[in-house]
């Protein structure tokens, strides 16, 4: 029968066969989307006068609600003078379908007391609906209800269920439930991989997985996505590489889960020739998550211009990226500090009103940071509604990048007054916060106070806060006796800090002890070699310098080169020490003389002792005026508007003598320099430096 033949219906009372018809046009509509034409049928039936029974009033409730309309699909329920338990289930699902999960939850209710006994279907929705709102304990009395009316065991039930607790956290309840099935099939297997995988259990869901597959459950692409995703997250390559030989043998290799999670762990292991591989050149294949896994590689491996190649390659496409493209966008401009890529991106955010979302909003307030724009990171945070655990954190690193130690720790505060529980990452920023602004005693205090207070365990990375703490301070002593009776041996970042401090505070022994461990962790860190070549050269021990320089030579140890970059003209320009190679290098270093002859007028003198060579004074003098941030600086100043703060980013540690050198050219050239080490921020303004000297 065709829909166009409707307006000839009887006005009385059709056969079944013609209601099955009937039917069966308006299923095909829903299965096909084709809202339009549904309604179309619907409005001819109403005319003609046909008898909607509760049969096609169910289907029609069905229809529109996978079409999207709910509305109408609660009209037609709210209107019918009989329901039965397919009406009911059909609007409970239509609102846990469409996202509207008290609704549903409060549907189900109004069936129960109707005295309408659920069915499997109905209680899936309703426990999809808690587990998408996080009702656990509503969830656990839906359990009970089904174990009751004897559905517990009914697979569709229990991999809701299994999902529902694996959604709240209750991974003992879930893998309860799935131990007590009768029989399981793929979907519940993926659901129990899935529920690992969210509680950040990897290793976990590899096992169902191998458990799975030692059973005989037939493997589909839902089950490989949901494992390759796992792997991805372990960058466990080989296992993956593994999963992916599977994958072509069962032939998925054209599903777009599929695809998007082999692009995701190839993309995380840095193997991107294989990423995009699988990415592939039919772009009717690829869909928002294949760009953003290639981008999350491009940016975990520092590659950000690719990264935004194809951001800008996908929008021209028509595809609209969505939080997580942005996050890990923003993200690669904050590690480059790449502020006006990092702007123009914040602009899209909010042009596709995302800078609401807490996610992406909590990673500008670190990228505007990063960028050395202190205020910014400070409005973005304030205009987020309710600030996460990742937002408290991004900013409390912010303040503590900045040396802003004393506001790192009114912002943990405010963190716990909002009822925020601060967590490992929190007590990595504010020790490092109260550490560079020389907080001392605050930062023993929260330490010793983590575990007894706010229930978190200490950790290598907080040990090693506290060894930095103590050493930057001068108290060595108090370090290397706080060494001795740590549980494990300091990390390569403990032994650096204690040897940086060595070197500040000239503790030859102490420094080769922490050099000698630094070296045995990491025999090919050149960090080591050097900083203890320069206590060496402290203390003009010239014969040890070119021991410990053979030795680097015959280990091929080779020193990481320093150099600097600034934004400027839309694009970044690098320097290294003694950098001769820009197409403007003779107006930088005109520029760069003439600032020598002013600070020197100013006060300035040069610390010559922070060269580890046993060379000439004016030598020395000669180095340190060519180090790569104060060539950075000169070129900055002939190529930004006057009066525009100078941002420099640098590699490695600022030296003593540069930031001795740019408080003065700060001063003598009126300009907010703001420099940016691989430790923290220095801000530089009218010949003083934030850090006070003490970094």
């Amino acid at each position: 029968m065709k829909v166009q033949n409707l307006s000839t219906f009887s006005k009385h009372i059709l056969t079944v066969r013609d209601s099955a018809t009937v039917a069966n046009i308006i299923k095909n509509y829903a299965k096909t989307n084709q809202l339009y034409k549904a309604k179309q049928l619907h409005s001819q039936l109403i005319t003609t006068a046909y008898p909607l029974c509760t049969y096609l009033t169910n289907i029609f409730i069905n229809t529109y609600s996978k079409c999207g309309e709910v509305g109408y699909a609660l009209k037609l329920f709210d209107k019918m003078p009989r329901r039965n338990l397919v009406s009911w289930t059909a609007m409970i699902t239509g609102f846990s379908q469409n996202q509207f999960f008290l609704e549903a939850i409060a549907t189900f209710c109004d069936m129960i007391i109707a005295q309408e006994i659920p069915n499997q279907f109905s209680f899936s929705s309703v426990i999809r609906a808690c587990a998408s709102l996080g009702f656990v304990e509503f969830g656990k009395q839906m359990h009970c209800f089904a174990l009751k009316c004897g559905f517990g065991c009914e697979l569709f039930v229990g991999s809701n269920l299994v999902d529902m607790y694996s959604k709240c956290g209750v991974m003992r309840d879930a893998c309860k439930v799935f131990e007590e099935m009768d029989s399981t099939d793929e979907v519940l297997w993926t659901a129990m991989i899935d529920g690992y995988a969210k509680n950040g259990d990897f290793e976990g869901a590899l096992l169902v997985y191998k458990r799975l597959v030692n059973e005989g459950v037939v493997i589909d692409h839902y089950v490989l996505s949901s494992t390759i995703s796992a792997c991805g997250a372990l960058r466990a390559s080989n296992y993956g590489k593994c999963l992916h030989s599977v994958v072509v043998k069962l032939g998925y290799e054209l599903e777009v889960s599929v695809k998007n999670a082999l692009t995701d762990i190839y993309s995380k292991v840095g193997d991107m020739e294989s990423a995009l591989n699988v990415f592939g050149f039919d772009s009717d294949r690829r869909n928002i998550m294949s760009y953003t896994s290639l981008i999350d590689g491009y940016v975990e491996m520092d590659h950000v211009e690719r990264a935004l190649t194809t951001f800008v390659e996908f929008r021209r496409q028509g595809i609209e990226p969505n939080e997580f493209t942005f996050s890990s966008l923003i993200k690669g401009c904050a590690n480059r500090a790449a502020l006006d890529q990092g702007i123009q991106l914040h602009a899209q955010v909010i042009r596709f009103n995302f800078d609401r979302n807490p996610f992406v909003s909590s990673i500008l307030v670190d990228m505007y940071g990063k960028c050395g724009l202190l205020d910014d990171s400070i409005r973005v945070f304030d205009e987020i509604e309710n600030p996460t655990e990742f937002a408290w954190n991004s900013l409390i690193s912010v303040f503590a990048q900045h040396g802003l130690g004393k506001e790192a720790v009114e912002t943990l505060d405010r963190m716990i007054r909002r009822g925020v529980k601060p967590n490992a990452i929190t007590f990595i920023s504010l020790l490092t916060g109260c550490s560079h602004a020389g907080l001392i005693d605050e930062g023993l205090n929260y330490f010793y106070s983590m575990e007894k207070s706010y229930g978190v365990v200490p950790q290598e990375e907080h040990y090693s806060c506290v060894i930095d703490l103590l050493g930057r301070s001068g108290r060595l002593k108090e370090a290397e006796d706080f060494i001795n009776n740590m549980p494990f041996e300091p990390n390569a970042f403990g032994w650096c800090s204690f040897l940086g401090a060595c070197r500040i505070h000239g503790d030859k022994e102490r420094g080769k002890i922490a050099a000698e461990k630094l070296m045995q962790l990491e025999p090919e860190n050149s960090g080591a070699h050097v900083l203890l070549s320069n206590i060496y050269a402290k203390e003009q021990q010239w014969e040890d310098v070119r021991n410990l320089r053979k030795m680097m030579r015959d280990a091929n140890v080779k020193k990481l080169p320093g150099y600097s970059w600034v934004d400027a003209g839309n694009k970044i320009h690098i320097f290294g020490a003694e950098d001769w190679s820009h197409p403007q290098q003779k107006e930088i270093y005109m520029k760069l003389d003439g600032l020598l002859d002013k600070i020197k007028e100013a006060g300035y003198i040069p610390c010559t002792e922070s060269i580890p060579l046993n060379v000439d004074e004016q030598t020395k003098e000669q180095l340190l005026h060519h180090h790569s941030e104060r060539i950075a600086i000169a070129f900055a100043l002939i190529s930004t508007p006057v009066g525009k703060p100078i941002i420099v980013k640098k590699n490695l540690r600022v030296c003593t003598d540069c930031h001795s050198a740019i408080k003065y050219i700060s001063k003598v050239v009126n300009r907010k320099i703001i420099v940016r080490d691989n430790s923290r921020f220095h801000h530089f303004a009218d010949g003083l430096c934030s850090c006070g000297d003490y970094w």
